[in-house]
């Protein structure tokens, strides 16, 4: 599905990063020097705005915007979330098949944790799930490797001084056995989760993220990344049938902390 402008206008910088190229600024820098044409026309004005209709040639290569691409993956253990790395790991986009697009990770897992991480080409969906102001919940499955007592918990939700940082979890309880817990936050700093439980004299041996956002792994399939590329193009009705979904309601919040956000 290739982006819809709506008949508006749009910058030009803009749709040379919706093209996949690169970002807006090095798109600005394409212009200045001289590497765009607009309708077979040089253009170097940085802030020209164009329509769907227009031909752009970026060095001498006619491009068009990506389509939004949304893949809900369930993170397998011991893949890096970034495009490359220099180790030569194994990265999550070894898993994805078939997809042209540049994609990144949203709400990035450490090599070690599994669970529910987003891969997409659309800033403005990683933006509001990652930007701290929106509060994004997340949920984690935690097992350590010994039993975590009540006096700890209660530790734990009372708060904890990390890297110098006063850090409060939304909620924490001990699961099924002695040492596993869920552990419910909103706080997207790097290995967070482990670091919590270091604080306590903890070590976690499987971490899991359960619930990102809107999302659940019972979410996890074809309909959701239909709803998300619906809800990206400010489409909130018509989604088919989602009697399916675990949580269909979850459509409702979704489009909710959408328009709340925009």
């Amino acid at each position: 599905m290739r982006r819809k402008f709506n008949s508006e206008l749009i910058r030009l910088n803009k749709y040379i990063s919706q093209s996949g190229l690169c970002s807006r600024r090095s798109a600005d820098q394409l212009i200045i020097s001289g590497k765009v044409k607009v309708n077979n026309k040089l253009c170097t004005a940085l802030g020209t705005k164009i329509s769907e209709n227009d031909k752009v040639i970026v060095n001498n290569k006619l491009i068009k915007p990506e389509r939004n691409i949304y893949i809900l993956l369930n993170k397998p253990k011991d893949y890096i979330s970034t495009n490359k790395d220099t180790h030569n790991r194994k990265i999550v986009f070894d898993l994805i098949k078939g997809v042209n697009e540049r994609l990144f990770s949203v709400g990035r897992l450490d090599r070690k944790t599994t669970g529910l991480l987003l891969l997409t080409n659309d800033g403005n969906i990683a933006k509001k799930l990652t930007h701290p102001s929106h509060k994004i919940k997340k949920i984690y499955s935690v097992t350590l490797e010994k039993n975590i007592s009540e006096n700890e918990l209660i530790q734990v939700r009372k708060g904890l001084k990390i890297d110098g940082e006063n850090i409060k979890v939304d909620n924490i309880k001990r699961l099924e056995k002695n040492n596993e817990v869920g552990i419910e936050i909103h706080i997207g700093k790097n290995r967070i989760v482990r670091k919590i439980f270091e604080a306590i004299d903890h070590k976690v041996s499987k971490l899991d993220r359960v619930l990102f956002g809107p999302f659940t792994k019972k979410d996890l399939g074809k309909i959701m990344r239909r709803i998300l590329r619906k809800i990206a193009s400010n489409e909130f009705n018509n989604f088919g049938d989602i009697s399916t979904l675990l949580n269909p309601e979850i459509v409702d919040k979704i489009i909710s902390s959408f328009k709340k956000t925009n």
